[in-house]
């Protein structure tokens, strides 16, 4: 069986993208509970520097309870689980009580399906597929969690940046070299950004989650990635920034995470970075 997957980049692919569609379901998960579970984290702590005993609530973690509906409690068994099928059988809805359920959760599972499916066929079968598709994973979740609570949590970007590391110790990537000082420069860059605007009008720009974020894509793809994983991250953000006021007239003073365009130029790097930097210079 192997031997048949090494030999067939198609059936490689097919089963990379087979299990990106089942990993997409679970990021759903990821994605909804793991900000409840920081922000239940942080109140049990201030209850215990309070002195006081912390609320007792149902256990929530990324495996229990099972899904259910948020509306009436139906809990959603393994038919009703399936990737993107259940969803459009369903009609969107629940089955219970007939409330809508939100379209992102089969563009999640397609999404992360087919970037996985493409770096399967990118990459070829060995580590460089398997890291890309770990590094993928997170790009999604992060993007997603961000988008929602302007978190980009640590349990994912710490994780991430050592990732990196580790792949790169054999020069997957780009060289060991490459990805300590990209880690750096990654951090340090927004760093400084962040508190010369602090400095200069007294207001938070970002959040230090955009700091660990760009400094494990530093990590992953080195530090000559970095100036065009920024220029890419300000132009989208720009654009969508400019979109969101003109299309559904979002106040200016509105924040807009800066996590989601760092991951979507973080994976666009990762597959054709070199080619839009050997571009840029020619143009230049």
């Amino acid at each position: 069986m192997l031997d048949a997957i090494t030999s067939s980049p198609a059936l490689f692919s097919f089963l990379c993208g087979t299990l990106g569609l089942l990993v997409g379901s679970f990021l759903n998960v990821v994605i909804y509970r793991l900000p409840r579970m920081m922000e239940r984290e942080w109140h049990n702590q201030c209850a215990e520097l309070r002195g006081e005993e912390p609320p007792e609530q149902e256990p929530l973690s990324l495996i229990k309870p099972r899904s259910r509906c948020p509306q009436c409690g139906h809990q959603i068994t393994a038919l009703e689980n399936i990737p993107i099928v259940s969803w459009m059988i369903l009609g969107g809805r629940c089955s219970a009580c007939r409330t809508a359920i939100s379209p992102r959760y089969p563009a999640v599972e397609a999404v992360t399906g087919l970037l996985t499916a493409f770096a399967a066929a990118y990459f070829g079968f060995g580590w460089g597929a398997l890291g890309a598709i770990l590094f993928i994973w997170s790009m999604i979740a992060l993007t997603c969690i961000d988008f929602d609570t302007k978190y980009l949590p640590d349990t994912i970007t710490l994780p991430l940046l050592w990732g990196g590391l580790l792949f790169n110790l054999f020069g997957t990537y780009t060289d060991l070299p490459s990805a300590v000082v990209g880690s750096m420069t990654g951090y340090l860059s927004l760093w400084s950004v962040y508190w010369a605007f602090k400095l200069a009008t007294g207001k938070e720009g970002m959040g230090y989650g955009d700091f660990k974020l760009l400094a494990a894509l530093g990590a992953w793809q080195g530090w000559q990635m970095l100036p065009l994983i920024i220029l890419l991250s300000s132009l989208i953000g720009a654009t969508v920034g400019i979109l969101l006021i003109v299309l559904t007239k979002r106040g200016r003073d509105i924040p807009i995470p800066f996590g989601p365009y760092l991951a979507t130029a973080g994976v666009i790097a990762l597959f054709w970075g070199k080619e839009l930097t050997a571009h840029y210079l020619r143009l230049i």
